[in-house]
């Protein structure tokens, strides 16, 4: 007894697996992207913190930007607002604010928003003001209760990818 199969699904399950979405209709271009776009533009919203600490606030590839979380503190690295998740909060934004103008882009160009918490309950109460920084849409992502993050007095740290076409 002979068994005989097609080789047929397993070329199109294989065709399916090597598409993604970067694989656009590359008959079109877009004359505002650059086609030299591998380089990496590195921003430092506090130079003097981000070295000590060892990072980059922000890295723009392309028309992506990743965006480390943004902590609650001032130019020298401490703690702001300790103990009032709210305020601690604005001033992430505040932060994020800052990168995003750097790189000409606005809150509506986030596409991932992730949101780390010491305190899950009272953020839930409070990120309603989520609404004064997202007015067209929100941006996709996750919220999580950790039980710490880098210093102890940190209760909220938002990180975000930006997509922007220039």
């Amino acid at each position: 007894m002979t068994t005989s199969f097609s080789l047929a699904p397993i070329i199109f399950a294989a065709s399916l697996l090597s598409m993604s979405c970067n694989n656009a209709d590359t008959s079109k271009t877009n004359s505002a992207v650059p086609a030299h776009t591998d380089t990496a533009e590195y921003f430092l919203l506090r130079p003097e913190t981000e070295k000590m600490f060892g990072y980059s606030h922000a890295v723009r590839l392309g028309n992506d930007i990743k965006i480390s979380g943004a902590v609650s503190m001032d130019d020298a690295g401490n703690p702001i607002a300790k103990g009032d998740l709210l305020q601690q909060m604005k001033n992430c934004y505040s932060d994020l604010d800052k990168v995003l103008k750097h790189f000409g882009c606005t809150f509506d160009d986030v596409v991932v928003e992730n949101i780390f918490t010491t305190n899950m309950p009272k953020f839930l109460e409070i990120s309603g003001y989520r609404n004064e920084i997202y007015k067209k849409h929100f941006p996709t992502g996750s919220w999580l209760g950790v039980k710490e993050l880098a210093l102890p007095d940190f209760m909220i740290e938002i990180e975000l990818e930006v997509h922007k076409v220039r």
